[in-house]
């Protein structure tokens, strides 16, 4: 008989979440606990492979005794805390958040964003036209991905993701300060003289879609991507042993990208080029 192995136990937290008890492992943050009581609190920055960076403040909640509202991706539930996530002043800055974002960044291939505008009654065009916004054309200088920065909040989500939390490639930096600061390279060189392997674990976890599959950045042009008429299959890829699942996205019979399960134990959301990028193969009917 073979033993499955079992994690360390863990305390139960009690604390309330606007009037309602919840009970949380030790170790859990207060937008864990948010959303297995099924409250919406919205998220941007936050990623589920990730450790929080606390970057785009939209997840803010009121904690009763906190002087400043707290981001609940990071916060960790504590014993006895009372947690309040619908109230006017974690609203009004979430309006700000997303009036700040939307007047100076391209929000509209990032899911959720126009829900959350019109919930929050957010009005980026009261900053006028003159926002700080980028007004670069996109990248398209391979033939996998594309680099949208007009559609980058600074989330840092592909930093970390490139970096030493999973990848280890260290191809992704932030360059320049304050209103110069910016997603680049090393040295802001061109992507063909840097370290990328384009592996695409940078596409998986952005929200906005500032780096996008390069079929899904030509469909979106030519108006034929419909996520609605979309199929997903989980397989396991063919290339090597691993065993990486894959989900392939499928819409008119063809595959138009390929993610990867964040809960899968081998992946955690992350592949390697081939897996990826080398589809083609299946579907090359000439």
């Amino acid at each position: 008989m073979t033993a499955i192995p079992l994690g360390v136990p863990r305390r139960l937290v009690e604390f309330t979440i606007d009037g309602e008890k919840a009970r949380v492992p030790e170790g859990a943050t207060i937008l864990d606990a948010c959303r297995a009581a099924g409250k919406d609190v919205p998220t941007l920055c936050h990623g589920d492979t990730l450790t929080p960076k606390n970057a785009c403040r939209l997840c803010v909640v009121e904690v009763e005794g906190a002087r400043t509202l707290v981001p609940a991706c990071s916060r960790k539930a504590e014993p006895g805390m009372e947690v309040h996530t619908d109230t006017e002043r974690a609203r009004h800055s979430r309006r700000i958040v997303l009036e700040l974002l939307a007047s100076s960044v391209d929000l509209s291939t990032t899911p959720e964003a126009a829900g959350w505008i019109k919930e929050y009654e957010a009005k980026p065009d009261r900053f006028g036209p003159e926002a700080a916004r980028l007004n670069e054309e996109p990248r398209v200088d391979n033939a996998l991905y594309v680099r949208d920065y007009d559609k980058c909040v600074l989330c840092y989500k592909c930093v970390d993701a490139c970096g030493d939390q999973w990848q280890n490639t260290f191809a992704i930096s932030v360059a320049g300060r304050g209103f110069d600061a910016r997603i680049a390279v090393e040295h802001d060189a061109a992507l063909t003289d840097s370290a990328c392997v384009y592996c695409g674990n940078c596409v998986e976890v952005c929200p906005t879609g500032a780096l996008s599959f390069k079929s899904e950045f030509d469909m979106r042009a030519a108006g034929t991507w419909d996520e609605s008429a979309q199929t997903e299959t989980t397989t396991v890829c063919a290339y090597c042993g691993v065993g990486c699942n894959l989900t392939l996205h499928v819409q008119d019979n063809e595959i138009v990208k390929v993610t990867s399960p964040h809960d899968n134990p081998v992946t955690h959301g992350n592949l390697c080029i081939k897996g990826r990028f080398g589809y083609q193969h299946v579907q090359n009917r000439g």
